[in-house]
């Protein structure tokens, strides 16, 4: 099927309540392609704003359309064409993997030939092996979180939705978690929409960063843009005398901070060429090794778009 020529998502104006209570209050936003995290605190919006894509939630004023059609008019229709993968658990503890990924194929339609062949692909693809034969009940978190994937794959969609899709894994899963997100965007050429709390998650798979806060959108944009450059700022690492250093820097005029990673964030007066962090070093016997022009981060971004930042 052809893309069609408008944005894949689009709302405009968006109104949700849960009785009383504003869940989305003048939601807009347009994505087309490519991989866009969506950030916000607890609260803002980012589940009621699922819901509302896949046409679970009804909406109190606004307009809504997948694919260029109307939801929630047209959700069974746009349904084939959306993947899912929300953070509550989904899979059954008393049945296999494969037979689970075979029933959802054949909720899309597929024949029970084609879903059975269909299931063993997407397990593969996702790195779940023998196991896929055992109940799910036995299964990790982290195995449970692939065939949750797996299941929103399992009809080949050009738009996935993902919920907190790292949720509950340790260090190792999440990291092959993102991976495996990361080559569905890139390679199968799918528009990857990533609903989580974790910044770091945002930054290894996202291209574009979406910000709800209080119902509504208040920031969007590419993340390299974002987070643009200090004017004037640089990280460094030195090998050793750290504080020595640190208190030469003070006696030109340049302030420091520490940073997180060890490195400090250094703000260089205009006046003074690059070439003096290096003089200084070598005068407190020390040495340069890493210096680069300081961004500003995620989390600053986030934190000034939701109203909690102070420069």
């Amino acid at each position: 099927m052809s893309s069609p020529a408008g944005p894949q998502i689009l709302l405009r104006d968006v109104h949700v309540s849960y009785g009383k209570n504003p869940a989305l209050a003048g939601a807009s936003l347009s994505i087309n392609e490519g991989s866009v995290g969506l950030l916000g605190p607890n609260g803002a919006g980012k589940t009621t704003l699922l819901k509302t894509l896949l046409g679970f939630v009804s909406v109190g004023r606004g307009e809504v359309e997948l694919f260029g059609e109307k939801m929630p008019a047209s959700r069974r229709h746009v349904r084939h064409r959306l993947g899912y993968m929300p953070e509550r658990p989904i899979t059954s503890p008393t049945i296999s993997a494969v037979s689970f990924l075979r029933y959802c194929g054949c909720l899309f339609g597929m024949t029970p030939q084609d879903a059975m062949e269909r299931a063993h692909e997407v397990l593969n693809y996702v790195g779940v092996g023998e196991v896929r034969y055992r109940k799910m009940g036995t299964y990790s978190t982290g195995m449970c979180q692939r065939v949750k994937f797996a299941q929103a794959l399992i009809h080949d969609p050009r738009l996935i939705l993902l919920d907190e899709p790292t949720n509950g894994l340790d260090p190792e899963g999440r990291v092959e978690m993102l991976s495996l997100i990361r080559e569905v965007a890139s390679r199968k050429k799918v528009t990857v929409l990533l609903s989580t709390h974790l910044m770091p998650d945002v930054v290894q798979v996202c291209d574009r960063v979406i910000v709800l806060s209080r119902g509504q959108v208040v920031r969007d944009g590419k993340i390299s843009e974002l987070t643009a450059l200090r004017q004037g700022q640089y990280e460094v690492r030195v090998r050793e005398n750290k504080q020595a250093f640190r208190e030469a820097l003070a006696s030109r005029g340049c302030t420091s901070n520490d940073r997180y990673d060890g490195t400090l964030l250094i703000q260089i007066p205009p006046s003074l060429p690059l070439r003096t962090l290096f003089e200084i070093a070598k005068a407190q016997r020390t040495q340069i090794r890493h210096l680069q022009p300081a961004r500003q981060s995620l989390e600053e971004v986030f934190m000034q778009a939701v109203g909690k930042g102070n420069g």
